[in-house]
């Protein structure tokens, strides 16, 4: 599903704002390259494809392992989680993640006067960033093995023994939730930075990853540590991808031409060294 939503957005994403209307807009505070930014995007994809393919070649558990399996073996710090099971509380989890922080909070951006005249731009950023998360998440849990803790209880029907029931570590959903909370936070943040709304915004950004990492757990997909990693992961390179997109136009040292008399009347002409604030 992620990757599907990847593929659907690069064919129009990349290509920005036309270079007429660029012209009439403020300096983005990102520079992006179609060339550069492309072969990234189509490595990130690449390592999410691999990953997947590693996911598929690992086994779930038969009857014996799961009967062998002992909540007491599970560390102390995550123990709380093992057992657990609820529908409800994955399809909460489920609602939160694809809806509030993947598509809602990037969406908004749109609504921001500052962002909007470079959506094109920004959807590109979006869409190098969550691939950045889906390369690792899927890397992981196609080499990692942890079992979900679920099935430490009775629950879970033909999921328990599935491939599936494998990928505990590290917890996706958290993961790339954070990643499109913190970095629709760290986009609105960079192209306002003066607004008063900024506590709000990074607020917001932070409990509602938070919130789905409560009900991973309480669905019995992750474990606690499970959940810290993918938290911090997705936070991380929700923030890190667009800082490196940075531009240091408006806070880099530049050199701007200056002529004029001097006391004794003769003309002179030279550079002054100016820093932007």
């Amino acid at each position: 599903m992620k990757l599907f939503f990847s593929f659907l957005l690069s064919g129009s994403l990349l290509m920005g704002t036309a270079p007429a209307a660029m012209a009439q807009q403020a300096p983005s505070p990102y520079r992006t390259d179609l060339l550069k930014d492309g072969a990234i995007i189509t490595g990130l994809t690449a390592l999410s494809v691999t990953g997947l393919y590693l996911v598929q070649q690992k086994s779930g558990l038969d009857e014996a392992g799961l009967a062998a399996l002992n909540k007491n073996d599970v560390p102390k710090f995550d123990r709380f989680v093992a057992g657990k099971y609820s529908e409800r509380a994955q399809t909460a989890s489920d609602i939160l993640c694809y809806g509030a922080a993947m598509t809602v909070a990037p969406g908004l951006l749109a609504l921001n006067p500052a962002a909007r005249g470079r959506y094109g731009q920004v959807a590109a950023l979006y869409l190098e960033t969550m691939l950045a998360t889906d390369a690792l998440f899927t890397m992981t849990v196609g080499t990692v093995t942890r079992y979900r803790p679920y099935l430490y209880g009775a629950e879970g029907g033909n999921s328990r023994s599935g491939k599936i029931a494998t990928n505990s570590f590290f917890a996706g959903h958290t993961a790339h939730s954070a990643t499109g909370t913190f970095f629709a936070a760290k986009v609105f943040h960079d192209f306002n930075p003066d607004s008063p709304a900024q506590p709000y915004v990074w607020g917001a950004a932070a409990v509602i990853p938070a919130a789905v990492a409560y009900y991973r757990m309480e669905a019995g997909k992750h474990f606690l540590s499970d959940n810290i990693v993918g938290y911090v992961v997705g936070a991380t390179v929700g923030v890190v991808v667009p800082q490196l997109h940075k531009t240091a136009g408006r806070t880099g040292v530049s050199l701007l031409p200056m002529q004029g008399l001097n006391v004794n009347g003769h003309a002179y002409s030279g550079l002054l060294l100016s820093k932007r604030l």
